[in-house]
């Protein structure tokens, strides 16, 4: 049976980790993505990668705007397996730990979070605010997952690739998925 997965791509640096998820998730036949990414994001992703936007959403199996209240994934009536917003923008995130869904991204996490399914945020901001926090700790006892995009070192990655894939290990992980981007502790 295929699961649903929403996918979220917000206008914070780091775009990179969303990317290398779908590209994870593309090699999943069992996975089906719903992708929504910003209009911040779009340009991000051209700043800080040598990908196309086109070829990013064409690793989605549906794709939707922003804007679009219409979609499937801005009802509770249509079952997903959770969603993942990476990077996760402190505006994304005050959106969603104070229930204010003007975006899709926002609608979504918040149907996420009010049908108890799986929700993780994968912050990308560095240094953080006594108001950052607060919204963490709200999302957090909201329900959510909060995953800074912090990678581990003691897998001793050689590459900034490998650090990308510890983080988007750790969100796989918690959507108890498996994979093997990295080495476990032991």
């Amino acid at each position: 049976m295929k699961h649903e997965l929403v996918v979220g791509i917000s206008g914070a640096s780091g775009v990179i980790y969303g990317i290398r998820l779908l590209e994870v998730l593309k090699e999943n036949t069992d996975i089906t993505v719903h992708l929504v990414v910003s209009e911040p994001a779009k340009q991000i992703i051209g700043i800080e990668t040598d990908h196309s936007i086109t070829d990013v959403e064409a690793m989605a199996d549906h794709l939707w705007n922003e804007r679009e209240f219409t979609a499937p994934i801005a009802s509770g009536s249509h079952k997903t397996a959770g969603m993942v917003v990476v990077p996760c923008s402190m505006k994304t995130l005050a959106g969603i730990a104070n229930g204010f869904s003007d975006t899709l991204i926002g609608r979504s996490a918040d149907i996420c979070l009010k049908e108890d399914r799986r929700l993780v945020l994968v912050p990308r901001e560095t240094p953080l605010s006594l108001i950052d926090l607060e919204n963490m700790v709200k999302v957090r006892r909201a329900g959510a997952a909060v995953l800074p995009a912090c990678p581990g070192f003691y897998p001793k990655p050689q590459s900034v690739d490998e650090m990308i894939d510890f983080i988007v290990g750790r969100v796989l992980d918690l959507l108890n998925i498996e994979h093997g981007l990295y080495h476990r502790w032991e």
